[in-house]
């Protein structure tokens, strides 16, 4: 068995870290999963918080997942909504959208905790340019059930048997595993390309040891079991391969190089449209 580990990049965005897995030079994807960030665990104290200014995107749909915390989601469609632990928000960009995160009110005046992960999912090509839409999925709403020891909350796709309410463009899964003291569970070998996230505890996976904020990516077609010493917070994503390759850069995502150039052109020029009730914006990035 041939499992592949991989460090996190940290970055600093302003008064909280974020741990990015993918892309990496060895490990560009996972199935659909283009972009994994794992933002804090962040302390901000009170009158402060996060503040993603407006920002577009294109060929993608963004995941994001709380552990802890919350974040006011905007977007150029109109949509206002909050999110929090447990929640899923769904932004399908298809053509274009334009979003900003930011601390809710409330959290920010009482000072938030934030714990979480973000993920971009490439679409396919078919539909890298669809009418772009926003959906958001309260914890409720997801299937949460147990394999082996570990309880697991599906957060988009389908595995063991059971469906998530989030309308994807392909074939996935993402799921957020707890794992007791001692506990394990076995990945089945039913996606084509999985990958393993220890989000805060040392993990066994298969006859690999991995260390908190590594990434594991397996091997196709062999079950796989995973193993906690101590109590643990895990995410399983993967899925089936891209229909092809994927040109990143910045916010963009697409299997066109052209149509990346369009897309910041368009973004240089304020061609997108605005959020509702925002001034500020990111500058297009010259690198």
């Amino acid at each position: 068995m041939t499992i592949a580990l991989f460090e996190p990049k940290v970055h600093d965005l302003g008064g909280f870290q974020v741990r990015r897995l993918l892309p990496q030079l060895r490990a560009r994807r996972v199935g659909p999963f283009v972009f994994f960030d794992h933002m804090g665990p962040a302390q901000f104290a009170p009158g402060h918080g996060i503040d993603v200014r407006p920002h577009p995107h294109i060929g993608l749909a963004t995941v994001t997942y709380l552990f802890r915390g919350a974040m006011e989601h905007r977007d150029s469609l109109g949509n206002v909504q909050t999110i929090r632990p447990g929640d899923v928000n769904w932004m399908t960009a298809g053509r274009g959208i334009v979003h900003s995160e930011r601390s809710p009110a409330r959290e920010r005046s009482a000072g938030d905790f934030v714990h979480g992960i973000q993920t971009w999912v490439a679409l396919p090509q078919h539909a890298e340019e669809v009418e772009p839409s926003f959906h958001h999925h309260a914890a409720s709403s997801l299937p949460r059930f147990r394999v082996g020891d570990a309880t697991l909350t599906l957060i988009v796709g389908t595995a063991f048997g059971e469906t998530s309410p989030v309308a994807t463009f392909s074939n996935m899964f993402y799921l957020a595993a707890e794992i007791p003291a001692g506990g394990a569970m076995v990945l089945p070998a039913e996606h084509v390309e999985r990958a393993v996230y220890a989000a805060d505890a040392a993990l066994h996976v298969g006859d690999r040891d991995l260390a908190p904020t590594q990434l594991a990516v397996l091997p196709a077609g062999e079950d796989v079991e995973i193993r906690a010493k101590s109590a643990a917070q895990v995410i399983l994503c993967g899925g089936d391969p891209l229909d092809g390759d994927r040109h990143l850069y910045w916010n963009f995502v697409s299997s066109s190089r052209e149509r990346i150039e369009r897309a910041k052109a368009d973004w240089k020029a304020m061609r997108f449209a605005a959020v509702p009730g925002e001034t500020e914006f990111i500058p297009l990035p010259d690198y």
